[in-house]
């Protein structure tokens, strides 16, 4: 039998980080019952495998998922390889593309090599919830549907903004609230987790519960992480995620780039420090240290200890220690009036992957142009005389003319 801290400890440790909570006077009282009898709550999040890789983003769930494991109760890790193939509404204005069950099981594979990571394996419940759909039949899917109304699913956020504008509504997306609220029907959750753009699902599994006799579960809602920009949620689409399979140093150099308002946010969703100690470091530590000290922590989670200790090395080898370069290569830059912003310039001499990958280089302080440090991406440079851009080790010139052409690469005298 697991020995339960009590009911006041369980619930800080619960609510850091979290969105909302329905309710917690219940959530209190299940605690209250868990407790008494020693029967671990049984605590679900679900996952559509819909890409193959998972980022910190995705994380915020499992992490969550995690203090639950910790205070000793039964976390389920629903893997939707049914509802995957409706795809989640949430969020968009048109009907997702359908991913096919070969798609999604190869996707569910990776999904359980990564999560375990943060989850017990041993302790972690792992469901497919099409183990419980593809025996139902069409007077099972009847019976379920009439347990709701067309204008309650139009209630939903996403589903009256198209009704509205006119536009498609696919009558199997319908299903997906429905079948999600199925899911902690079958699974008799006490407690289901999901993002805030869920809510409405959510909800609709407490209905679902009530009306087939169950006590209905606590939803609780966490807050959609924002990404390394510290404006839009994270997504690769937007790039400005961190997978969680990316190399160490990638991993910790971006961390490194964060804001330091945007860090205590990821102390709070991404990690198992306790509120009261995030803020004791906000008052006491260096906020460059704490940065560190975050980056440290989320590589240690995903790769090892050893591994973050090198990391970090690393980095501050390549982006603080200023050792000189070994070559410069000389490369032609098409702007109007010769002139373009420092984080543009960087991307189209190939020293960034990108405009977004330039600015965040620059916030690390890991960007110099003509020998000075470089902070505010949108630093406009006038590459008339030619300009030497810096970063880490890499050294180009950058001068004016028609882009890929007159490239020589010299050796810097020492």
């Amino acid at each position: 039998m697991p020995t339960f801290t009590p009911v006041d400890e369980q619930l800080t440790y619960i609510k850091k980080g979290s969105a909302e909570i329905i309710r917690e006077s219940e959530l209190r009282s299940k605690l209250e019952k868990s407790l008494e009898s020693g029967t671990p709550l049984r605590v679900k999040a679900g996952f559509d495998p819909t890409a193959p890789d998972l980022h910190l983003g995705h994380t915020v769930l499992l992490r969550k998922l995690k203090h639950f494991q910790d205070l000793g109760h039964t976390v389920i890790f629903l893997i939707g390889d049914f509802t995957g193939m409706i795809g989640d509404p949430t969020g968009r204005s048109a009907t997702r593309p359908p991913l096919s069950a070969d798609e999604l099981m190869k996707n569910a594979k990776t999904y359980m090599e990564q999560v375990y990571k943060i989850l017990s394996p041993r302790t972690t419940e792992t469901r497919f919830n099409n183990e419980w759909f593809e025996k139902m039949k069409s007077a099972d899917w009847i019976k379920l549907t009439a347990r709701t109304t067309v204008s309650q699913m139009l209630e939903r956020e996403d589903f009256h903004k198209r009704f509205k504008d006119e536009k498609p509504i696919a009558l199997h997306e319908l299903l997906y609230p429905l079948a999600q609220g199925y899911d902690s029907v079958m699974l008799k959750a006490d407690v289901e987790l999901g993002g805030t753009d869920q809510k409405f699902n959510l909800l609709v599994g407490r209905e679902l519960q009530r009306s087939y006799g169950q006590e209905s579960q606590v939803v609780l809602t966490m807050p959609i992480l924002e990404g390394l920009d510290g404006v839009q949620k994270m997504s690769k689409s937007y790039g400005n995620a961190i997978g969680i399979k990316e190399a160490p140093l990638e991993m910790y150099g971006k961390l490194m780039s964060i804001s330091d308002e945007m860090m205590w946010r990821y102390y709070e969703l991404l990690t198992d420090v306790q509120i009261s100690e995030i803020e004791k470091m906000r008052t006491e530590s260096h906020p460059m240290q704490a940065k560190k000290d975050l980056a440290a922590r989320i590589v240690t989670d995903f790769h090892s200890a050893e591994a973050a200790v090198k990391a970090a090395e690393d980095w501050a080898k390549q982006f603080q220690k200023g050792e000189a370069p070994d070559s410069i290569e000389e490369t032609r830059i098409e702007a109007l009036d010769n002139k373009l912003r420092i984080d543009k310039l960087l991307a189209r001499a190939g020293l960034a992957g990108s405009v977004s990958d330039a600015g965040r280089m620059i916030k690390q302080g890991a960007v110099k142009a003509n020998g000075e440090l470089i902070t505010d991406p949108t630093t406009v440079l006038d590459i008339t005389g030619g300009v030497t851009l810096q970063v880490g080790r890499k050294i180009k010139m950058a001068r004016p003319g028609l882009a890929n052409t007159g490239i020589r690469t010299e050796t810097l005298s020492s």
